[in-house]
């Protein structure tokens, strides 16, 4: 419906279908395998590249002897820092035009900063000539002492300064603990973990002329473009980005890495399209990592449960050519009450790759510090797990003191805790048993910041009947192209099978990076404001025309629904979509809102967006905005092998306006599994004497099969975020994975008595 949003009301009545389990619009592509990624577009006389890495961590290339690989029979080229083109710093202020994962160029020196650098790159008829080739390359290196132990690093290496940011603090910390009547004081360790996408990164280059394609498996393909542009110095509008579908992504293809660039100078040099493709191995030093971290955890509680006071300090890494900062701190400073808070990060310099966002940065490694320190605390003071946090609850940001947008935490707790029988738990350790199994009940907060960013979309309404709408957004597997048609066809009134969204082309309407939960809620209101605007201009047609039944009336007096646009009180005064555009001789009627479009009655309010500070349509920006939720987690394990199974997990999440019941749940589903192997599985190893990576597939680096996952309960407490955008949805993509592995390490608990605080708990640690 076309209407003036004036209040909640009429909000909620334009989403009377939204919400729906509508099946995935590209499901059959995919099941069919018509989808096509970005290593399956067929472009004719296309050549494969193929990485040469280093082998060492640290140090210089004395000499690269390419005359064995040349000789073989389809190699095309060799590019090497020794006759690579000369590239351009990607540096920039403005992030919107991307963000680099790496602060080094590939190819123009001789350095090694880190084991598995891309030190080159081969080029040849078919892939396996290029493998082949690239094994026959002898280097000679320099080899330096490699710094890659992070306490000693933390002692000796170079620092990296995160800034004021993430160094909060507020009260006094030490009276604080003075007061408390108890208090603890552990330290909990997460260790290195890559992301694993099924879809490895790949890219696909074609020069026409002195333009370039890339089809790449991108989270940002806006950012993707500023990046290759500003590398190759080329004027954006020479540069196209594609990327329909990725097969999953979790933030190692939100930034921005070296191997489009060489995909891009590899197709220059040999005057062909190339197709580099990363392998399973490659990805473990290619595209960054969630890194290291040693966090020690102090926390006071008074006789009540009140906490007292709360230090969080950190310490975590970074490479010498990035500066990743992982804000395990960032959730502790909003989670709980507490008049005395303090919060620091140390990052130190070590020779591993750069690390980068993974699934909930920040947030999935601080709340299971911050989450399993808390169910310390509350058994100490005797208080059920529970009601120790609905004690802490903040009603206000705790630093801020700004009020939420909308929080319904305690609603969550106590929806997940009666599905799942938490009053029944005994809440002595090892007392719950079934056979000869050990059961373990535990629970954890779950929370994750609500962000929304500056976004585009046209839409087009074709005298056929059908509609067109797009957005330079992403789809990762998580639903955008299906929840994006649903909000189209409900603006328009329109069956989902009359409507077609466009995504994944950088000349498609702008959008923001398909990270950090953003995309629903920053691309939704600018593709119903498009919508709006298209329909709007089909009312202005008809009403200006002397053969229209709706000739002379104004357009408040008029609606839509089923393709029609017609009179609110005399419904059968109304003519269709296709009929004013056939009456004109016009094949479509479009309109595209822009960020910066802030004259239209139908403007995106993304154009008054900032980046995670939403103004509304009044223009403030006076609330805290985050979504929460409760995870409540069963184990059971057997005591002669010390094997951990999840046997049971209920979640309740109050995340707004669910968009699309299914495509919600699955997201639900994927961040709890990845929050499941972080706990039990999930961890990189590197040599311990010469820092490589050793743990670089998926037959040694574990992630949960299905076997290991039980039925999973998803409650969503459904309360609309109008402060967020004007469908009253946040993003869902993941809060999942925050708090779910404490509440996995919390329930081992209970079942054994026995705390482990350094992950993944492997069943050596409970012996």
């Amino acid at each position: 419906m076309v209407t003036e949003m004036t209040s909640t009301q009429d909000r909620t009545n334009i989403q009377a279908k939204t919400g729906k389990n509508i099946d995935r619009v590209d499901g059959r592509l995919k099941v069919t395998g018509e989808a096509c990624y970005s290593a399956e577009f067929p472009l004719e006389g296309i050549a494969h590249g193929y990485i040469i890495q280093s082998t060492i961590a640290k140090g210089t290339i004395e000499a690269i002897d390419t005359s064995q690989a040349e000789q073989l029979p389809g190699v095309l080229a060799i590019l090497t820092h020794q006759n690579a083109p000369k590239l351009n710093s990607l540096k920039s202020k403005n992030f919107g035009g991307g963000y680099p994962g790496e602060n080094f160029l590939p190819l123009q020196d001789n350095q090694v900063h880190f084991d598995g650098q891309h030190i080159g790159i081969v080029v040849a008829e078919t892939y396996e000539q290029a493998r082949l080739a690239a094994s026959l390359i002898e280097i000679n290196y320099d080899e330096a002492e490699p710094m890659f132990d992070l306490e000693q690093a933390l002692e000796q290496s170079e620092r990296y300064d995160p800034g004021e940011r993430l160094q909060p603090s507020w009260g006094d910390i030490e009276g604080g603990l003075q007061q408390a009547a108890v208090t603890i004081e552990e330290t909990y360790t997460t260790p290195l973990e890559h992301h694993n996408p099924m879809e490895t990164s790949a890219t696909t280059a074609e020069w026409h002329d002195d333009e370039l394609t890339v089809y790449d498996s991108t989270q940002w393909v806006m950012g993707t473009r500023g990046m290759i542009a500003r590398g190759l110095g080329l004027p954006e509008e020479k540069v196209r980005v594609i990327s329909h579908f990725v097969g999953g992504g979790f933030g190692c293809k939100g930034f921005f890495w070296t191997h489009p660039l060489l995909a891009a100078i590899a197709a220059r040099k040999v005057n062909r399209p190339v197709r580099l493709m990363l392998t399973r191995q490659q990805m473990f030093s290619s595209c960054g990592h969630r890194p290291r971290t040693v966090q020690k955890i102090t926390l006071g509680a008074d006789n009540e449960g009140k906490l007292t006071a709360i230090r969080h300090h950190t310490d975590t890494e970074t490479s010498f050519v990035g500066d990743h900062a992982e804000p395990c701190g960032n959730i502790t400073k909003m989670l709980y009450a507490c008049p005395n808070m303090e919060i620091k990060h140390q990052i130190a310099r070590t020779n591993t790759g750069t690390p980068t966002p993974m699934r909930g940065p920040g947030e999935t490694s601080g709340t299971y510090a911050l989450e399993a320190a808390l169910d310390e605390l509350a058994v100490k003071a005797g208080i059920d797990p529970m009601e120790f946090r609905i004690i802490n609850h903040a009603d206000r940001h705790p630093q801020s003191d700004k009020p939420w947008s909308s929080k319904h935490l305690i609603e969550c707790y106590q929806r997940a805790a009666d599905a799942f029988g938490w009053q029944n738990r005994d809440p002595r350790p090892g007392s719950m048993r079934e056979g000869d199994d050990l059961i373990g009940w535990g629970m954890a907060t779950a929370t994750y910041p609500g962000y929304r960013f500056p976004t585009a979309a046209k839409a087009q309404i074709l005298a056929n009947g059908k509609v067109i709408v797009s957005s330079a957004t992403h789809d990762l597997g998580t639903g955008t192209y299906t929840i994006m048609t649903q909000i189209a066809a409900d603006t328009l009134g329109l069956p989902i099978e009359r409507v077609k969204f466009e995504l994944g082309d950088s000349k498609l309407p702008i959008a923001s990076v398909s990270g950090g939960s953003s995309t629903a809620a920053s691309v939704s209101p600018a593709v119903r404001s498009a919508c709006e605007a298209a329909c709007f201009k089909l009312i202005e047609m008809a009403i200006a025309d002397n053969e229209s039944p709706l000739h002379d009336y104004q357009a408040e007096e008029i609606t839509t629904e089923a393709g029609r646009i017609f009179v609110k009180e005399s419904p059968e005064i109304g003519e269709t979509y296709e009929a004013v555009l056939q009456r004109h001789n016009l094949p479509l009627v479009e309109a595209e809102i822009s960020p910066q479009d802030k004259g239209s009655r139908y403007k995106s309010i993304a154009a008054r967006t900032k980046p995670g500070i939403v103004e509304d349509e009044g223009g403030s920006d006076e609330f805290a905005i985050h979504s929460f939720g409760a995870h409540f987690v069963e184990v059971r394990i057997n005591p002669r092998r010390n094997q951990v199974k999840v046997s049971r997990v209920v979640g309740a999440f109050d995340v707004g306006r669910i968009l699309n019941q299914k495509t919600a749940r699955s997201q639900i589903y994927g961040g709890t599994i990845f929050g499941i192997g972080m706990a039990l599985m999930e961890e990189t190893l590197l040599d311990p004497h010469s820092g490589r990576v050793i743990i670089h597939n998926l037959a040694d680096y574990h992630v949960p099969i299905q076997a290991d996952i039980p039925e999973m309960e998803t409650i969503f407490v459904e309360y609309p975020d109008y402060h967020l955008n004007p469908l009253g949805a946040r993003g869902i993509g993941e809060i999942a994975t925050a708090g779910i592995a404490a509440a996995v390490v919390n329930a081992i608990y209970h079942a054994t008595g026995k705390r482990v605080r350094d992950l993944p708990i492997t069943p050596d640690k409970l012996l």
